[in-house]
């Protein structure tokens, strides 16, 4: 029997009924040309080998899986595990897909990347990859997350990338996407865009994932030498989604139970939280059918999350497939769980954790006590270094959580 990743998705790019390219004709035939040249390079020996360097090289993959033994001990019941991306260069699982990009636009013969932002990891991480191979590089970010992430804006400008402020509408992530994409069609000829997640039109959320299937790969490998079993459950936040189809792609043909966990944010009222597959419907968004949180008059709603890396109104499209399958159980954290399991991970184990996987630090958490005897395994995607300003001016040392 073929393995689930070899038959998903199909050739014209759908997970069941979810995916797809709803592309305006001027962009057409360039994603046509990004289509053909991953089926060119994607089993070619000799980028595969390069790329494989690279990750050992300049990575410094693979990560490690870390026990963590006391917030285990302080949360009692199940043993949680992390896959440390934090451990990855530039702090987060995006130069996995950046690297590999990088390398598919120079096989193009393209001089620029790039791409749109919300926490700015993905921002540093394809700056990071422009100047490796001597590109250029621009990237959208909006007004509130260039405030909130302040640190990682000056990361891609002291790599070298123009950094775009977007000021209209909701001033995020979805906006970053909509300014890049207008961008874009002014470039396209010498640009590759680079989307930053499991989103966006046919091949990118294929592509982002088998580029990020590497952090699945290590993890399965790890957590089998460590313990000598599988894991029980495997859980990563979910905003877009890369880092959890990174890893749930390790496990996806196992029985493994797998977990994403969406940004609950301050309510589950319509504008305070970004929990697409939790309270969302079917719909069409930057060229892509899935699943999106709508207004009243059905356009993509404003939504809310302390993690910017996560403020987002649609989710990539193998998550909608995979939630309508039942292959992976969909729940969520909220702001204030994120941000005790942040404080948390920091005192009790000595690791300061992005905003982003706190929220799956927050699910180990809770499922811990009521899961004694077995094993949780969680991607932590990211480093909280980006967070700390926003957090500790916002929210102290968590004094009042």
């Amino acid at each position: 029997m073929a393995s689930y990743l070899k038959t998903t998705p199909t050739r014209e790019g759908w997970f069941g009924d979810y995916g797809g390219a709803m592309l305006p004709p001027p962009l057409e035939p360039h994603f046509k040309e990004i289509r053909d040249a991953y089926d060119r390079i994607s089993k070619s020996a000799e980028f595969i080998r390069e790329l494989r360097y690279i990750r050992t090289h300049f990575q410094g993959r693979p990560t490690p899986v870390s026990h963590l033994k006391n917030l285990s001990a302080l949360c009692g019941g199940a043993q949680i595990y992390a896959k440390r991306e934090d451990l990855n260069h530039t702090g987060a699982h995006k130069l996995n897909h950046c690297m590999a990009e990088g390398l598919l636009a120079r096989f193009m013969g393209k001089t620029k990347l790039m791409a749109e932002t919300g926490a700015g990891q993905h921002g540093v991480a394809l700056a990071t990859a422009a100047a490796h191979f001597g590109m250029d590089c621009e990237i959208h970010m909006g007004e509130i997350d260039i405030a909130k992430e302040a640190p990682n804006v000056t990361r891609m400008k002291l790599l070298g990338a123009t950094v775009v402020p977007v000021g209209f509408g909701g001033r995020s992530l979805k906006e970053a996407v909509d300014s890049c994409f207008q961008s874009y069609l002014g470039q396209a000829d010498t640009a590759l865009f680079a989307i930053g997640s499991v989103v966006g039109p046919h091949p990118f959320p294929m592509m982002v994932r088998n580029f990020q299937h590497v952090v699945g790969v290590e993890a399965r490998e790890q957590f089998l030498e460590l313990t000598g079993e599988l894991p029980d459950m495997v859980a990563a936040c979910v905003g877009g989604g890369s880092n959890a189809m990174g890893i749930f792609s390790g496990f996806i043909d196992d029985d493994v139970a797998l977990y994403g966990v969406e940004p609950l944010g301050t309510s589950s009222k319509l504008g305070d939280h970004a929990a697409t597959i939790t309270y969302g419907e079917d719909g069409d968004i930057h060229g892509f059918r899935t699943m999106v949180l709508k207004d009243a008059e059905g356009n993509p709603a404003p939504v809310h999350t302390v993690a910017s890396g996560l403020d987002y109104p649609g989710v990539g499209p193998e998550h909608a497939h995979l939630h309508r399958t039942g292959r992976v159980t969909y729940t969520a954290a909220d702001d204030k769980e994120a941000l005790a399991a942040f404080f948390a991970l920091s005192r009790h184990e000595g690791i300061i954790p992005a905003l982003e996987s706190a929220h799956a630090v927050a699910f180990a958490m809770r499922e811990a006590r009521n899961h004694p005897g077995k094993s949780i395994l969680i991607n932590l995607s990211g480093r909280g270094d980006k967070d700390i300003d926003y957090v500790t001016q916002t929210y102290g040392f968590g004094e009042n959580l």
